[in-house]
């Protein structure tokens, strides 16, 4: 009896405990969704409903906001959406095809001075953006290259935790024994990379494309050093300086709710897309092993 007793006392107890962890996954859940919530509801609202109303009441004003948002100086706020889709789309593709390759080389070649190169790339993760933003900007200056779409792009193509990711990644999902008997076929190093490693590496691969969109989606100081021109502007700088004319106008703060919300949109469905290409490639490597 004393065992039966002690092993069910265990049990309730395990379960009271997993409790703990429950209740503070569920806090965190809302300290990052009610923000979200707060933005939905808002972007609901009309001009006069907005400060009038409780917070949380829905409104009636959402596709009155989205056709005035559209009107704005003759849709501003859609060439600002797609400059960020070009951006945080074309940059993380770059971004990813320079990962995979340096950290292939990384993970799979011995080569002299590789871990110096490596210790190199590890100290690039820790230093912060904001400390390259300006050294670049003079450098691109000079280049003449400043107040373009190169400026923006040029900065994102490295991403030192993109390297390292796929390093690690690459010494672990691609065997050398299947480099080898693939180099004994005859096939050259590009086929081994491109048919072979690349394949074996794209769950890597899709993680460094989705923080790296993320990333320049969400990336606010490197336009505001870059860009002067509204036209080449991302959408985070464009909701920025739609923010400060509001402090005038503050019918304007309808339009940047509005355009807040539908700039989290793209990024929903990403996450969703992405997730399934992350199951499909767990999948079929599990099936191959």
């Amino acid at each position: 009896m004393t065992p039966l007793t002690l092993s069910a006392d265990t049990s309730r107890g395990g379960r009271r405990t997993a409790w703990v962890p429950t209740i503070v996954l569920i806090l965190g859940a809302l300290y990052c969704l009610i923000p979200i919530a707060w933005v939905i509801i808002a972007a609901t609202k009309d001009r006069s409903e907005l400060f009038s109303t409780f917070t949380l009441a829905p409104g009636s004003g959402f596709f009155q906001n989205l056709s005035d948002l559209t009107a704005y100086r003759d849709g501003i706020f859609w060439k600002w959406m797609a400059n960020s889709a070009f951006y945080a789309g074309f940059g993380a593709l770059l971004s990813a095809a320079v990962s995979a390759a340096g950290g292939y080389a990384l993970g799979r070649f011995a080569f002299r001075g590789r871990e110096a190169i490596f210790k190199m790339i590890l100290a690039g993760v820790l230093v912060p953006s904001i400390v390259l933003a300006v050294p670049q900007y003079l450098l691109l200056s000079e280049l003449g290259m400043a107040d373009s779409y190169w400026s923006m792009l040029l900065p994102s193509i490295l991403s030192p935790y993109g390297v390292y990711l796929v390093r690690i990644y690459a010494a672990a999902s691609v065997p050398a024994e299947l480099m080898e008997a693939a180099r004994m076929d005859g096939a050259s190093e590009w086929r081994i990379f491109s048919r072979i490693a690349v394949p074996m590496m794209m769950p890597g691969l899709i993680t460094v494309f989705l923080f790296q969109f993320v990333g320049i989606w969400n990336n606010f100081l490197l336009p505001y050093v870059m860009l002067a021109d509204d036209e080449k502007f991302p959408i985070t700088l464009g909701l920025y300086t739609l923010l400060a004319q509001g402090a005038s106008q503050p019918a304007l703060y309808t339009l940047v709710i509005t355009g807040c919300l539908l700039a989290i949109l793209p990024l929903i469905a990403l996450f969703l897309v992405i997730q399934r290409f992350w199951s499909l490639d767990l999948l079929s490597g599990s099936v191959k092993a």
